[in-house]
C-alpha cells in the first residue's frame, strides 16, 4: 500500500483532512486512464516485460516476456538503429530520459514515447523500469504545424518574388512615381483578391477556388463603376483553379479590366462585359466580350508592358494563349487555358 506523507498531528488544524491513502488498484486505474503502458527491462538478459496495455499498444499478443529483437521488428526501419542505440545508452544517461519513435501496426504508423530513469537509478534486480506512451496525436499535430509553416513560407516567398518583379518592370514602364505607385498598387491588389480565395475544395474540384468565384471577385470593383449594377456577367463552368494558376489568371483579368476601363466598354456607364467559357478537349476556352462601349481599334504601337505581362502569364502559368478581335461592336478576347494547368 502507498500512503501519502502525513504532517505531524500537532501541525494540522482540527479541520484539515488526512491525505488520501493510495491503493494499488487506484494507481492501476490512473495508469489505464492516462493510456500509460508499463515496461521492465532486464539489463542482463535483454528481456522486456510489459503490461497488457503495452502489448496492445505494440499490436502484439500478451506473453510473459518479449525480447528486444522481437520488439525491434515492429519499429519503423528508419528509427530502428536509433532506438537500439538509445536504449543501450540509457544506463549512461544521467537522470530522466525520453525518446520518441515510430512503430508499424499493420498499415498504421504509431508514434511511441519511451520514458524512464537512466544511470542505473532505480534498478531493482538488474531491471530498469519505464513507460510507453502513444503520442501519435501530438506528432501528427506537430507535423501539421510544420507543413502549414512551410506552406506559408513558400507562399510568402512566391508573393514577394512576384511583387519584386512587378515593381522592377512597372518602374521601367511608367513615366512618373505616381503612375508607378498606382499601377503597382492595382496589380498587387488584384493578386491579393485572388489569393484570398485560395482554399481546398471538395470532391476533386481543384486545390484553390472555383473559376466563377475567382472571376466574380476580380471583376466586382468594376461592376460598381457603371450606371447600373449587373453590367458584368460571368457564366463559366464549375471547376477549381489552383494557387499557381490563380496568380496568372488574376494578373490577366486585371489587365483586361483596366484596359476596358480606360478604352473599352467599361469606360462608359452603360457598357457591358460578358465572360463565358467553353470546354474543348483538354482546354478551357474563356471568352471576354465587351459591348456598348466606344469603337475600338487594334493598337498600332509596340506592345506595352501590360500586354507582355498577360502573354507571359497565359503561356507560362496557364499553358495557353490569348487572342484579340478588335471588332467594331467591341473587343472580343479569347483566352485558351490548359485544364490541368488551371487546376494546379
Amino acid at each position: 500500500m502507498f500512503k501519502g506523507a502525513y504532517p505531524k498531528d500537532t501541525d494540522l488544524p482540527l479541520s484539515t483532512p488526512k491525505a488520501h491513502e493510495w491503493q494499488p488498484e487506484h494507481l492501476r486505474l490512473a495508469v489505464t486512464a492516462a493510456g500509460v503502458a508499463l515496461w521492465a527491462w532486464n539489463v542482463d538478459t535483454d528481456l522486456f516485460t510489459m503490461d497488457g496495455q503495452g502489448f496492445e499498444l505494440w499490436g502484439m499478443p500478451w506473453r510473459d516476456t518479449v525480447t528486444f529483437e522481437e520488439l525491434s521488428a515492429h519499429i519503423h526501419p528508419a528509427d530502428r538503429d536509433r532506438v537500439r542505440s538509445a536504449f543501450a545508452a540509457t544506463r549512461a544517461v544521467l537522470g530522466r530520459y525520453e525518446t520518441d519513435f515510430r512503430i508499424m501496426f499493420g498499415d498504421e504508423v504509431r508514434w511511441i514515447a519511451a520514458r524512464g530513469q537512466g544511470e542505473d537509478v532505480g534498478i531493482v534486480g538488474r531491471t530498469m523500469f519505464g513507460i510507453f506512451l502513444d503520442v501519435t496525436g501530438r506528432k501528427r499535430a506537430e507535423e501539421g504545424n510544420e507543413l502549414l509553416a512551410g506552406e506559408m513560407s513558400h507562399r510568402v516567398k512566391n508573393l514577394l518574388t512576384i511583387a519584386a518583379g512587378l515593381t522592377a518592370i512597372t518602374s521601367r514602364a511608367t513615366a512618373s512615381t505616381q503612375d508607378m505607385a498606382l499601377e503597382l498598387t492595382e496589380r498587387l491588389t488584384a493578386l491579393g483578391r485572388a489569393h484570398d480565395l485560395v482554399r481546398p475544395l471538395p470532391n476533386g474540384q481543384g486545390d484553390a477556388t472555383l473559376l466563377g468565384d475567382l472571376l466574380s471577385v476580380l471583376l466586382a470593383p468594376y461592376d460598381d463603376m457603371g450606371a447600373f449594377k449587373g453590367r458584368i456577367r460571368v457564366a463559366v463552368e464549375r471547376m477549381g483553379v489552383g494557387e499557381a494558376a490563380a496568380t496568372g489568371l488574376a494578373l490577366t483579368i486585371h489587365e483586361l479590366a483596366t484596359n476596358s476601363m480606360k478604352y473599352g466598354a467599361l469606360s462608359i456607364g452603360t457598357g457591358t462585359l460578358d465572360v463565358s467559357s467553353a470546354a474543348e478537349e483538354n482546354e478551357v476556352v474563356l471568352t471576354w466580350l465587351e459591348r456598348g462601349g466606344p469603337i475600338v481599334e487594334a493598337p498600332d504601337k509596340q506592345e506595352g508592358f501590360g500586354s507582355k505581362l498577360v502573354r507571359r502569364s497565359v503561356a507560362g502559368q496557364l499553358g495557353g494563349s490569348i487572342d484579340y478581335d478588335w471588332s467594331k461592336e467591341g473587343l472580343i478576347v479569347t483566352l485558351r487555358m490548359n485544364r490541368d494547368r488551371l487546376a494546379s
